[in-house]
């Protein structure tokens, strides 16, 4: 989970620590919580009683992308804390998460997407809240269910030139209440998954069809992940509905 990502919304993956706490239905069967607990590790859980672990290679790994991107003169995208959340308050992470605020801010070919279960929480972003968050960086929010519309609004609060939504695992029809008049400018975008893995919960191809009509209304770009399903999800263009092979990007 680092260069070349297997995510195929974004080219690399960073996290700078790993570890969380479980917080809505979406983190049910939280995929990287297993894959820690197969390493032996215990980061999973309260804040009061689990620690965090903090990644050693990221920190110069991401600068070497960077330059690499530079060197190609292309444009990276880079998914954060596919591990952790960014916005978690875990005294242990305040610190980290300010060096790893330096770091990105100093990027200049990657666009960092930084994906929250927890929107309401970007006070812990300090500057970049009060002042706006870096153009080359996006902000998400997950919604998986209608109970977490809230997280919308909390979203597109924060000062970013893009906000997207992950609306992965999708476990119902969701209401994103996009306004009724177009989106002027395409600076949001959508992306539609189901569940894999051991325990999936269902994935209805008419919930992807009614949030792509949605977002073809609100003028937002469509990403079509995957489907759900196990032992393997079906991710591939091939494997969906001819009307559900979109993958769009918002306009930078």
């Amino acid at each position: 989970m680092a260069k070349n990502s297997a995510i195929n919304w974004t080219d690399h993956t960073a996290n700078f620590w790993w570890g969380c706490q479980k917080v809505s239905d979406g983190c049910k069967n939280c995929y990287a919580e297993t894959f820690s607990r197969r390493f032996g590790k215990r980061i999973w859980g309260p804040v009061e009683t689990t620690n965090r672990e903090r990644k050693k290679a990221i920190w110069q790994d991401i600068l070497k992308w960077d330059k690499e991107a530079k060197a190609e003169r292309m444009r990276r995208r880079v998914f954060v804390s596919s591990m952790s959340d960014f916005l978690e308050d875990h005294p242990q992470v305040s610190e980290w998460r300010e060096e790893a605020m330096n770091i990105i801010e100093r990027l200049e070919c990657l666009d960092v997407l930084l994906l929250t279960k927890r929107p309401e929480n970007v006070y812990l972003l300090g500057d970049w809240n009060e002042f706006g968050l870096p153009a080359h960086v996006w902000f998400g929010t997950t919604i998986e269910n209608n109970k977490q519309r809230q997280r919308i609004i909390d979203a597109l609060n924060v000062p970013a030139k893009i906000h997207f939504f992950s609306v992965e695992p999708m476990l119902e029809f969701v209401d994103m209440n996009f306004p009724s008049q177009p989106n002027p400018k395409r600076d949001t975008w959508v992306i539609c998954g189901g569940e894999s893995g051991a325990g999936c919960r269902r994935f209805d191809y008419m919930w992807a069809r009614d949030l792509r009509d949605q977002c073809k209304r609100a003028n937002v770009a469509f990403w079509m992940k995957q489907a759900g399903g196990h032992p393997y999800a079906r991710h591939q263009m091939e494997d969906f509905p001819n009307d559900l092979k979109i993958r769009e990007l918002p306009d930078e």
